[in-house]
């Protein structure tokens, strides 16, 4: 998939997964702010949630998910050990 500009905006992974380029980062969010904004960024269109264990914030990156309406199916989580 491109953009406006011909850019691509999917990075293809192997097994041909196409992930979205450009994610939502919840660092160094954390309560109803990483909630809030996981949820909205959903809504307006995002389907790419960057997060790692080291945040801390895996509770509330899930409960926007959640939130935000959209089916879990369609959101790629990328976490970092």
């Amino acid at each position: 998939m491109s953009d406006a500009k011909g850019q691509e905006t999917e990075v293809v992974a192997p097994g041909g997964v196409r992930i979205p380029k450009i994610g939502c980062g919840t660092f160094p969010m954390r309560g109803r702010e990483c909630v809030e904004i996981v949820a909205e960024a959903l809504r307006q269109g995002f389907r790419h949630i960057d997060t790692a264990q080291g945040y801390d914030n895996e509770a509330e990156v899930g409960e926007g998910i959640e939130q935000s309406g959209i089916p879990r199916e369609d959101i790629f989580v990328t976490t970092k050990v």
